[in-house]
């Protein structure tokens, strides 16, 4: 059995999340999609009052967050989305984790089923300095937001964000705002999306919804 400890909220959160955090209705109704250690959940909770859920696939990640008092299920976004019924969030969020799925096109479409709005983040493999990584060197290239070797990522499906864009025009999705982010997870005053945001951005964040 879990120790469940008092909940209490994280004073900051990585940059990337702030900006996720700010785009969230307080009071909301809100599902973390591969939350992880559940940082944004806590803050969101604490700072937003959030009815917030969270799904993880790692049971160290749901350990931690149920010290944390968090209400996160140990689940896996490729099955287990398709439970839920529609509309059942104001925002479902899926931060850094669509690139480690099986199969994106299904997530996606499943995120945009269940809420209302989606916020979705990943790493832009288009970014200027991975193209000129692999024209260099050949090999696949490492750096702050794909900070692992080949043989041991989690990520499955690296796009970019004009391929990003291309899928959510393929399965009618709205992109109601685009961001890009350098890599420290700052925004970058770049007209997204465009040809630019994709060869100058690090991550790219979409806050999506169905027509």
């Amino acid at each position: 059995m879990i120790a469940l400890a008092a909940s209490r909220p994280r004073s900051n959160i990585r940059v990337d999340l702030q900006l996720i955090a700010e785009m969230v209705t307080p009071g909301s109704r809100v599902l973390d999609v591969g939350c992880g250690d559940g940082a944004l959940l806590d803050w969101l909770q604490h700072n937003k009052q959030v009815d917030g859920r969270g799904i993880e696939w790692s049971q160290a990640g749901v350990n931690n967050c149920v010290r944390q008092g968090l209400s996160v299920i140990q689940g896996d976004a490729e099955t287990d989305l398709r439970d839920y019924p529609s509309e059942a969030f104001d925002y479902v969020i899926l931060s850094q984790t669509l690139q480690a799925t099986f199969d994106p096109k299904v997530v996606l479409g499943e995120v945009v089923r269940i809420g209302r709005r989606a916020i979705v983040s990943f790493p832009n493999f288009g970014v200027w300095h991975v193209r000129l990584a692999l024209l260099l060197t050949g090999k696949m290239p490492v750096t702050d937001s794909l900070d692992s070797a080949w043989y041991e990522t989690p990520n499955i499906h690296l796009c970019t964000i004009t391929d990003f864009v291309e899928l959510c025009d393929d399965l009618g999705i709205v992109i109601e705002q685009a961001m890009v982010l350098d890599r420290k997870g700052r925004p970058r005053h770049l007209r997204a999306p465009g040809f630019m945001s994709n060869l100058l951005g690090e991550q790219g964040l979409f806050v999506l919804s169905r027509r």
